[in-house]
């Protein structure tokens, strides 16, 4: 069955991670112990544990965290971006994981045009890196799980998949299609062979001129079909093993151009019917376009309204999945 749980990056004022070093920074951040504690309120079955997070424990710290999670019968898995993967995989052994989670660029918003003719050159950078990676991890019997981060279609993280070597399989993060001009249940439905790791996420969407804004909300509260995701994920078959973490959006709204020109640079073509699902697809349970689409980050709020916004939405999201049948009922 699914096992869900949760990872730090829609927590990431909560703990720490972000404005760490400003005047904006949480005076009393969470850190790995905060999340621990989060993780346990909920009643997680998985725990995604970032690399950068767990990097100042030693030897004796990582075993104990090891012990821990053994203990609550929670599977581990480490989550790093593809530069940092060999320590990663180090870093999954140590702690009995058999699964990273790996980011490949650093492209958001499905946005290639950012770099220009640059895009051809990191793709082949990233085919390369992933490839020797993906030796490495065999080495140490462990999968990476490439995740579609708003920068690949579901064909070409299939393509790294049968190119790169036998370890390597797909990290669905079930909202980040729309990011790339794919209907979330098709992307679902055709990586599902290849699908080793899950981000649970949803967003609620805003049309503009340029295209539409992809703003943080609780896990099932916003355009994302759950309902019918459930069958492309198997979530209540007990022959699958597959782990899930609840992910609540950034703090800062992602603003797809998909209506302008430079957007597709990079991009192949697609059937025109692929194109209107993904569009009617971000039509769902949609902002009206004069609504406050900022969150809290980018209204200059900070700290304990900045923590309450980021609790209650990991709050919420249990407590949808709770009622979705996706998580068993809270004792």
């Amino acid at each position: 069955m699914l096992r869900i749980g949760l990872n730090p990056y829609g927590l990431t004022y909560t703990l720490g991670l972000q404005g760490a070093g400003t005047p904006r920074a949480n005076p009393k951040p969470g850190g790995l112990p905060g999340f621990l504690a989060i993780a346990d309120e909920i009643g997680v079955r998985s725990l995604e544990l970032d690399a950068g997070m767990l990097a100042s424990l030693d030897g004796a710290a990582v075993a104990a965290l090891r012990d821990r999670l053994h203990a609550g019968d929670i599977t581990p898995v480490v989550s790093a971006g593809l530069p940092t993967a060999g320590d990663a995989i180090a870093l999954a052994r140590h702690l009995g994981a058999s699964t990273v989670r790996l980011g490949l660029t650093p492209v958001l918003c499905g946005d290639r045009a950012v770099l220009g003719p640059a895009w051809d050159q990191l793709v082949a950078d990233v085919r390369r890196s992933l490839a020797s990676a993906a030796r490495l991890a065999a080495q140490h019997g462990v999968t990476l799980a490439i995740e579609d981060h708003q920068d690949f279609t579901h064909a070409e993280l299939i393509e790294l998949c049968e190119t790169c070597g036998p370890g390597v399989g797909i990290c669905l993060d079930t909202a980040n299609p729309l990011s790339v001009a794919e209907e979330p249940l098709a992307f679902a439905q055709a990586v599902a062979p290849y699908l080793r790791h899950v981000h649970l996420k949803d967003y609620l969407v805003q049309w503009t001129d340029e295209g539409y804004r992809l703003i943080r909300c609780p896990v099932g509260d916003g355009a994302i079909p759950f309902a019918a995701l459930a069958s492309a994920l198997r979530v209540n078959d007990p022959a699958v093993e597959l782990t899930a973490s609840i992910e609540i959006g950034a703090l800062a709204a992602r603003h797809i151009r998909l209506l302008t020109a430079a957007w597709w640079q990079g991009y192949a073509e697609q059937p025109a019917r692929n194109l209107a699902a993904a569009l009617s697809a971000a039509r769902v349970r949609r902002l009206p376009e004069d609504a406050e689409w900022r969150t809290p980050w980018e209204l200059q709020m900070d700290g304990m309204a900045l923590v309450e916004y980021e609790m209650s939405q990991v709050r919420r999201s249990a407590a949808n999945l709770h009622a979705m049948g996706w998580l068993p009922p809270q004792k």
